[in-house]
């Protein structure tokens, strides 16, 4: 397992261009216990930065001068041969959040900075590199180990814990790929661990923004911050909200969709209540 010593010493690279945003990064990672911290503001030098390094995280901004984020997610892979990218990107940018992540980032930073979320996501995604680097070690030495297995379940466990969440599926719609809670937010029971699927009967869907999203998808357009919403078996309401593509080959035949979500139920109820409180004062 990792420890607590082992996440804190883990060696972190800020990129940003503000010096401002380095900073305020800086003081929050010190401030819960950090300590192998450094930063550049150059981003052409980051790929060399992390040949001789080896960083454990990369605090990653996407809108820099010259080269941008998405330009360094490609030279490091150039770097990670196994194409694991150590990386958070940072963006104030919703529709850069799924292209990073198709690109190879492994979770991002919305700004402005929320600090628990800051400190959380870089925690997790720590424990889980840690955890992934003591895997390829231990695949090495040993393919059956009994410490191996609580390490890729623990990874899962982390994995379900993110409140965001990425799916890739098919052209027939089957799942291939699934980060972090997808099938508990979407309501859906899945045949198999990866396969066709089947709605969870207990909860009802707003039925005309289902079925614009139905539509979008059956048209293979892409779709930014769509929000609908569904009533729970307790009589609760829950907004989600979902951003997603179509894929196609090299030859630009379809081969299905990906997409990134997120439970804004809170957020919806807030503006409801706001504008209730408008409309009878």
């Amino acid at each position: 397992m990792v420890s607590a010593d082992d996440i804190f010493n883990a060696r972190i690279l800020i990129v940003d261009d503000l010096e401002a945003n380095v900073q305020l990064l800086d003081k929050l990672l010190r401030n819960v216990g950090y300590q192998s911290i450094t930063s550049t503001m150059d981003s052409s030098t980051v790929c060399e930065l992390h040949r001789k390094n080896h960083y454990d995280l990369i605090l990653l901004d996407l809108q820099m001068p010259g080269m941008d984020g998405f330009r360094v997610m490609e030279g490091l892979k150039e770097i990670e041969i196994d194409g694991y990218l150590p990386v958070i990107v940072i963006t104030a940018q919703p529709g850069h959040k799924l292209r990073a992540l198709a690109v190879g980032a492994k979770d991002f930073i919305s700004k402005p900075f929320d600090v628990v979320e800051v400190q959380t996501r870089i925690h997790n995604m720590l424990e889980v590199r840690l955890l992934y680097k003591k895997l390829e070690n231990y695949n090495k030495v040993l393919e059956q180990n009994a410490e191996l297995h609580e390490s890729e379940a623990r990874i899962r466990h982390l994995i379900e814990l993110s409140s965001d969440w990425y799916w890739e599926q098919d052209k027939d719609g089957h799942f291939t790929t699934i980060y972090g809670p997808v099938l508990e937010m979407l309501g859906i029971q899945i045949d198999g661990v990866m396969g066709k699927t089947r709605e969870d009967q207990g909860s009802r869907w707003n039925e005309a923004e289902r079925k614009k999203l139905d539509e979008n998808l059956a048209a293979r357009q892409p779709f930014l911050d769509f929000v609908y919403s569904r009533t729970n078996p307790d009589g609760s309401l829950q907004y989600l909200m979902v951003s997603g593509e179509p894929t196609f080959d090299s030859p630009g035949h379809f081969t299905g969709y990906r997409g990134i979500g997120k439970d804004v139920t809170q957020t919806m109820l807030n503006k409801i209540a706001s504008a209730n409180t408008q409309k009878n004062s």
